[in-house]
């Protein structure tokens, strides 16, 4: 018999969105073409309830006979990844407007993915992370190629099927691998069986799969691409929230399932790291297309992200939950910042086109100024303190040459955040910029402030709560 109250508070955010979901199913069959006009606003506010909902139950439970366990860790990152991806959302609305393409069928889309988000934290079961990966990834491959009648909309998402399909082949035949070798798809029980070569085999298979979720080099080709082609406000929503999710369970699988054979895949991580910092930094100079840029970035980002995971739990777990936070603000702030910049031939695109943005938009050059500065690194900014934690992790975890790489990928960083610095304040105006959406304005300015002045003020209220959620994990 079910344990209702158990699976409230183990899986209550994952059960709220579904409800959502279904019920705008229906409303959307019921009432069509009417339920556009407010389908934002309610895929918005069911996104706000989930994270609100994964704080009211942060403590966590099991349920369905341990497929789900959720704890403070787990919880941290929904918070985070329900609520950004209601802001992506929001600032989404005006964007499909002009393209004629507002429909409510891209609201459920963004609940559903999100879904399979809260599927993916919540598993402690190899069935059920895949079937949360398949859940998000389906909802994705739609979302990126969202407008039918753009080349290169449609590009971009057949280039995230077919390779995402290929990375969940990839991970369905290493988890394949791991309960073959281990007798069990529960994390726990892979965590006490005996470690054997098949096994180990397993664990390599199942990385590279989830190593292509997070884009992380060299599994890295689909994100400029995806990221270039894709509807902006996915973009938005695919370097936010489900980036933030898919980092965390990476770091969960492998702390939770493989965290007592740390010493067998802290080189292979280590490896990915240091790829993924040097192929997106270097890879991100020679951009001049603004979205291809950030998902070189996104590339490099990740790549220090999986420096902390490379550091171990103790080690790395708090400051991964850290820079992960601060990034996926400040990457939701960059995405709304493109949004915002709009001209009469259509949206910018180009770091060239942003020439004179300081003397028409001061407000916007400077709120995105603060982004690029904050996600480069650079003090005192919320960036410079994520990096400063990933960097004290990998030297408390022993981890010297990643610390070395991540310093010089973000000096080769700062190559192409200030090139965009110096386009924006120096270069000479062009056409003007057009009127901006009131929900893109609100999101630049809080991601602005989050990044610039409230991580000063909050930085260990901030480092507080990414060690209380470091608790849940096991010791």
């Amino acid at each position: 018999m079910l344990d209702y109250t158990a699976m409230i508070l183990a899986i209550g955010p994952e059960l709220w969105l579904a409800a959502a979901g279904l019920l705008g199913v229906l409303l959307g069959a019921l009432l069509k073409d009417r339920f556009n006009r407010i389908s934002f606003t309610y895929g918005a506010l069911a996104l706000f309830g989930a994270a609100a909902l994964s704080l009211l139950f942060y403590q966590g439970g099991e349920a369905f006979g341990g497929l789900v366990r959720t704890n403070t860790f787990v919880n941290f990152a929904k918070f985070v990844s329900f609520a950004i991806g209601g802001f992506a959302l929001m600032m989404s609305e005006g964007f499909l407007r002009r393209h004629d393409t507002i429909r409510y069928e891209f609201v459920l889309l963004t609940i559903f993915a999100s879904f399979g988000i809260g599927i993916i934290l919540s598993a402690s079961d190899l069935m059920t992370l895949y079937m949360g990966i398949e859940t998000l990834s389906i909802s994705s491959y739609v979302l990126a190629a969202f407008h039918r009648d753009s080349a290169r909309s449609s590009e971009a998402g057949l280039k995230y099927y077919v390779l995402g399909s290929l990375a969940s082949g990839i991970l369905l035949y290493g988890a394949s691998l791991v309960y073959g070798f281990s007798g069990t798809t529960n994390f726990a029980g892979i965590s006490a069986a005996a470690p054997s070569i098949g096994m180990m085999f397993g664990m390599v298979l199942m990385i590279v799969g989830l190593g292509f979720k997070i884009s992380a080099a060299p599994m890295h080709i689909w994100t400029p691409d995806v990221y270039e082609g894709a509807p902006t406000p996915v973009g938005a929503f695919f370097a936010s929230a489900p980036k933030m999710a898919t980092v965390v369970v990476f770091a969960n699988v492998m702390f939770t399932a493989f965290g007592d054979i740390m010493d067998q895949w802290q080189l292979v991580i280590a490896i990915i790291a240091g790829m993924s910092m040097l192929i997106g930094s270097f890879g991100a100079l020679t951009q001049m297309n603004i979205k291809r840029l950030l998902g070189y970035s996104s590339v490099a980002n990740v790549g220090y992200a999986l420096v902390a995971v490379a550091a171990g739990p103790a080690a790395g777990g708090s400051a991964l939950l850290i820079f992960m936070t601060i990034y996926v603000v400040s990457s939701l702030g960059l995405f709304a910042g493109v949004l915002a910049m709009r001209r009469r031939g259509g949206m910018v695109e180009t770091i060239d086109e942003l020439g004179g943005l300081m003397s028409s938009r001061p407000w916007l050059a400077i709120a995105w100024t603060i982004l690029l500065f904050s996600i480069a690194g650079l003090p005192p900014f919320g960036g410079f303190f994520g990096k400063w934690v990933v960097f004290n992790a990998s030297l408390e975890g022993g981890l010297m040459p990643l610390a070395i790489i991540l310093v010089i990928s973000s000096i080769v960083s700062f190559g192409y955040y200030l090139r965009i610095v110096k386009v924006i304040w120096f270069d000479e105006p062009k056409e003007r910029f057009e009127t901006i959406d009131r929900s893109v304005t609100i999101t630049v300015l809080v991601t602005a402030l989050v990044s610039g002045i409230l991580f000063m003020v909050f930085i260990n209220q901030l480092a507080s709560w990414a060690n209380t959620a470091m608790l849940g994990l096991p010791s």
